[in-house]
This record gives structure tokens, sequence and C-alpha cells, in this order.
């Protein structure tokens, strides 16, 4: 299945229908002629002879200036990828027993990420007798999430899976 943007038009010799409806450069209907005289009015104006409805009967074909169509479709692509935001997940890992300053560092970093428009990955990695300890990684998750809690929601809240601990967090501004 192609894309419609990605879908060569056929123009010029490539049209080999018996009956087509022609419609001016200047958007003006010209109404149902053969190829041939389609063909030679286009040429009659240095311009080019566009299919732009196969699918209609007769199919409708538009005599433009094809290079300059394509250019402008180009840059309208362009434009629309430039206002395109990507958001990703950065991942931020605290430890069972992280210290204060270890915990705004981390705290700052998250924030960073967020207001960038990033969603932030939370996570907590239990070693040995620490599965022992859950209770404490959810109070670590639950100060993280107060921390950040001017900036950012809570997305999905903290949950253990495995040996792992996961929240994440999302920027206000993309959940309200």
């Amino acid at each position: 299945m192609l894309d419609i943007s990605s879908k060569e038009l056929q123009i010029n010799e490539e049209i080999h229908d018996k009956e087509l409806r022609v419609i001016g450069s200047d958007g003006a209907q010209l109404g149902i002629m053969s190829a041939n005289e389609a063909l030679n009015l286009a040429a009659e104006k240095n311009l080019d002879l566009v299919k732009i409805a196969p699918q209609s009967k007769p199919p409708v074909c538009k005599i433009m200036d094809y290079g300059k169509y394509r250019f402008e479709q180009a840059k309208r692509e362009k434009e629309a990828r430039k206002k395109q935001h990507v958001i990703d997940i950065k991942e931020v890992r605290l430890s069972l027993n992280i210290d204060t300053h270890d915990f705004n560092t981390k705290l700052n970093n998250a924030l960073k990420f967020i207001s960038k428009g990033d969603k932030v990955k939370v996570s907590i990695r239990f070693r040995g007798r620490e599965m022992g300890h859950p209770e404490i990684g959810y109070d670590t998750m639950k100060r993280f999430a107060e921390s950040c809690s001017e900036t950012a929601v809570i997305e999905k809240p903290a949950k253990l899976e495995g040996r792992n601990m996961l929240m994440f967090l999302a920027p206000k501004s993309l959940k309200q």
C-alpha cells in the first residue's frame, strides 16, 4: 500500500486514458477531452499534464508546472516536519539508600528533562537484601514525585516489577 505523499503522479506521456476531465492552470474546467488533445493544450502553454485524480470516472488531469508543484509540496512537508516535536523518554536511576546531594542532582536532571518537554522514567533497582524493603523504595519515589510536582505530573505511579521499581513523570503541559 502506497502513502499518498510518496505516490508518483502520472504526467504527460504516461497518461494512457481515452477520456480525461481537464482543469486549466488557472483552475477553470476545460471539459472532457482525449489524452492527445489535453497533451497538445498543455504543450501550447509550455506546462505539464498531471493526473491528479486517477480513481474518478473519467480521470481528472490538471495543466500545471509539475516541477514547481513538486518543489512547493516538498517545502510544505518540510515545514510540517519542522513543527513536530518528538517526545523522548529520559531515564533517571535512583538507588534505595540515596544520599541527599545525589538525590538533588538526579532531581535537577529530571527537572531539566521535563522543562524541555520530555517524559522521565524514574527507576530504582533492588539488589540482594534490598528486595525485603520495597516500602523504602516507595518512599523515595514519593519524595521524588513531590519534588517534581510543580512542573510534572505522575503519568504512571511507582510499581515494583521484578527487581525494578518504575515510575513515569510527564510535563504538566502535556497532561492538561
